[in-house]
């Protein structure tokens, strides 16, 4: 599995990729985690609000600070 985290920095985006971070080290999740920061790589992705969370390559999430309960759904499906 390849997680990546679409944002340019700001407190959310960092927030995203702390919970992402620490989510998965608590279910033991084998995976590749991104963080994707370049505003080009970014709308690349057809995304135009951050924070965004893509999975194997798909945007699952675009313009809000997942919970932790809503990241764990998401990583486990």
């Amino acid at each position: 599995m390849k997680v990546q985290i679409l944002g340019t920095g700001c407190p959310r985006c960092r927030k995203l990729e702390e919970r992402v971070d620490d989510i998965i080290g608590e279910l033991g999740i084998e995976c590749e985690v991104e963080k994707v920061s370049d505003i080009k790589d970014i709308m690349a992705f057809g995304v135009m609000m951050t924070p965004a969370l893509a999975i194997d390559g798909e945007i699952k999430s675009t313009g809000k600070l997942l919970s932790v309960d809503e990241i764990k759904e998401l990583l486990q499906t």
